[in-house]
């Protein structure tokens, strides 16, 4: 009678120290999963912070970027134009020139553009007319420059460098979404590991959720800011 006693006091200790441990690990878990929500919700906050800085920058710079090649189509017609006069008052002094009418071929001159000129002096100083190595006309001379046309290339490089930018900014705004999706993916197993009345099953949900948590913490801390 007195070893069954002691059998059955045997059995209750156990019985009380798993149930011990138990707690202990439930309330283990229950503080893991209240840091993993805690963490969950900062993170999405600062992604979401950071995706909507980085779209709002995305915008501007892309803002930018049809501004300035706005202007720099405008440039590059009216260098276009000027291509254009400078081609028709050559063609004319050239055929005032062949014609010996030296008072035509004077209005032509004094018609030239002031960056045409430079270049027209340049190649009428290589003695053209009976040099066939000259350039066919002085557009083909190294003197020859067009301001607009400078400017246009500047303001389509300009440009260019808003588009790299904008585009730039909407990847690291997507990267940042991608992030907000993994950490509704481990609010989500946490949600769903709390279902569970087994610590084990209940152990490797929160593993899973923790390496997605880590690795999502890890990529915040190492991404661009805005």
């Amino acid at each position: 009678m007195a070893d069954l006693n002691a059998s059955v006091e045997l059995g209750a200790e156990v019985s009380a120290h798993q149930r011990s441990a138990r707690t202990r690990r439930l309330t283990w878990l229950s503080f893991v999963e209240a840091m993993a929500l805690a963490m969950v919700a900062v993170a999405t906050a600062w992604s979401g912070y950071q995706a909507s800085r980085w779209n709002t920058a995305g915008a501007h710079d892309y803002a930018l970027y049809e501004h300035f090649t706005a202007l720099s189509q405008e440039k590059s017609v009216l260098a276009g134009q000027d291509r254009l006069y400078d081609i028709v008052t050559f063609s004319g002094w050239l055929e005032a020139r062949s014609s010996g009418r030296a008072a035509i071929e004077s209005f032509y001159e004094r018609r030239f553009r002031h960056e045409y000129a430079t270049a027209f002096a340049a190649w009428l100083r290589l003695d053209p007319l009976h040099d066939r190595s000259v350039p066919a006309s002085p557009i083909f001379m190294p003197q020859y420059k067009d301001r607009n046309a400078l400017q246009a290339q500047r303001l389509a490089s300009v440009s260019t460098r808003y588009l790299d930018a904008a585009v730039t900014a909407g990847t690291r705004a997507n990267d940042y979404v991608r992030a907000t999706v993994f950490l509704a993916t481990v609010l989500f197993l946490t949600a769903l590991s709390q279902r569970f009345d087994f610590t084990g099953p209940r152990m490797v949900v929160m593993a899973i959720a923790a390496v997605f948590l880590i690795m999502c913490i890890f990529w915040l801390l190492t991404s661009p800011r805005r």
